[in-house]
């Protein structure tokens, strides 16, 4: 029976964090990750023969300096080529939005342009009043300490000395919805998909549910590249991102153990003592960092006799099912998106054309059905990293929002059909896309899982 000071299940992103962190603390650690291979969402691997795809993550849009630091990540890796974001539509010509969430933009008139860049700097100056809670740990309800009120002030500061009107404006738009947030600062269709597909990628709302502008405050919290709301693609891919982890947490003195699934976390009246894997090896420790989803962590792994009823009860009403599927093609040559420059085709390619599509596509979510006109972020890796296709031969790599975990036909019909849609989609932006497909792997919400 080995011991360490603390064990960190799950080897993603934040597990080798936490992980990298306790060690440089002073801690003997070790990582036990399920997989054959550590990462998490950042994990690269082969969909086809000779064609390789970057894992779930397809872009870096928030990486903490303090992160990169600690892991002593690259500066190749820790920052790299700056994305663009090329929104298609099929109706005009696409929008290009440039640097930080379109400090520049082409495609719009200039008094768009203006306009998006007056939305872009108001949400990133509120969204600077929230940041500050990214890094301090919640406070429980009933045992709010002096800290905590200490940041709350600190905030209400910081919003007076915004000024009363523009105090007035964030606490107006808070808990707004996307949608009229878009009506009221825009006029093009393609921007306001934007800020609408940003704002719900990945969570439960559509444009125009309450609350759903949060989204999109979130997003503009992040900092990559040195810019808030920047986003970019490391030297090598995101996969080579993944890597770096991996590579700086060992550095850092932490053990890592891989296809090391933890059956069960060993804890009497309260106290932990360490965790037994699906093989029956033992390891203890008596911290335990669960960098996995709390519903595993204390509905399976933690005995249920050391958790209270109450506190069962609210873990199990987490809703957090996913709700994006990736499309991965394997092309015999890249495919050509008229009306986008060529300098543009290593971005983002989201295809939205309106506020109103992407409600359209998010509202048959709620009934456990796929979206009929899916909206898309689309990238074509292989533009800027040869290596991940044959000579010739191409890769693209697609995110479906609004896709329903549990389907209400059952993903073995759902699989094809939701391929099928989506490759109708591509079609209308890449005419004779889909006679170049050599292989596609379509991952449902429950395989990313």
């Amino acid at each position: 029976m080995t011991s360490f000071d603390a064990i960190v299940i799950g080897g993603g992103h934040n597990g080798l964090t936490a992980a990298a962190a306790l060690s440089r603390g002073g801690r003997k650690v070790m990582v036990l990750e399920a997989h054959q291979k550590a990462g998490g969402a950042l994990r690269g691997d082969s969909f086809h023969p000779g064609f390789q795809a970057n894992g779930p993550a397809q872009i870096v849009n928030r990486l903490d300096p303090d992160v990169a630091k600690l892991l002593a990540l690259p500066d190749n890796l820790a920052g790299g080529r700056d994305v663009p974001t090329v929104v298609l539509s099929d109706r005009v010509e696409p929008a290009i939005l440039e640097s930080a969430y379109g400090e520049r933009i082409r495609g719009v008139s200039k008094d768009e342009a203006d306009r998006f860049r007056l939305l872009r700097d108001t949400l990133i100056s509120q969204a600077g009043i929230l940041r500050r809670f990214l890094k301090r740990t919640p406070p429980p309800l009933k045992a709010v300490g002096i800290s905590d009120l200490a940041a709350l002030g600190s905030a209400g500061l910081a919003l007076l000395l915004k000024g009363r009107e523009e105090s007035r404006d964030f606490l107006r738009m808070l808990l707004m919805n996307v949608a009229d947030i878009g009506d009221e600062y825009l006029t093009d269709d393609r921007l306001k998909a934007l800020i609408a597909f940003d704002a719900t990628l990945g969570v439960q709302l559509g444009p125009r549910s309450p609350t759903s502008l949060l989204g999109l405050y979130y997003r503009l919290t992040g900092e990559a590249n040195g810019h808030v709301g920047g986003q970019f693609v490391p030297e090598g891919g995101v996969a080579a991102l993944g890597e770096a982890f991996v590579a700086g947490a060992v550095k850092a003195g932490v053990t890592l153990r891989t296809s090391a699934p933890v059956a069960r976390i060993l804890a009497d009246r309260g106290v932990v003592s360490g965790v037994v894997l699906e093989s029956g090896e033992t390891f203890t420790a008596p911290i335990i960092v669960a960098a996995i989803h709390p519903k595993t962590t204390f509905l399976t792994l933690v005995d249920a006799a050391e958790i209270g009823t109450g506190f069962r009860r609210a873990i199990g009403n987490i809703r957090s099912l996913g709700n994006v599927a990736r499309l991965d093609l394997a092309l015999d040559v890249p495919p050509s998106f008229p009306g986008v420059p060529q300098d543009a085709l290593t971005g983002r390619l989201v295809i939205g054309r309106s506020m109103e599509h992407v409600e359209t596509a998010f509202n048959p979510s709620k009934y456990g059905e796929l979206p009929a006109d899916p909206v898309m972020e689309v990238m074509l890796p292989s533009l800027a990293q040869p290596s991940l296709a044959p000579s010739g031969a191409a890769t693209l790599s697609a995110l479906i929002p609004f896709v329903p975990y549990a389907l209400k036909e059952g993903w073995e019909h759902g699989r094809s059909r939701l391929e099928a849609t989506a490759l109708a989609a591509l079609e209308r932006h890449a005419p004779g896309i889909g006679r170049t497909v050599r292989a596609a792997r379509l991952m449902a919400p429950p395989d990313i899982e």
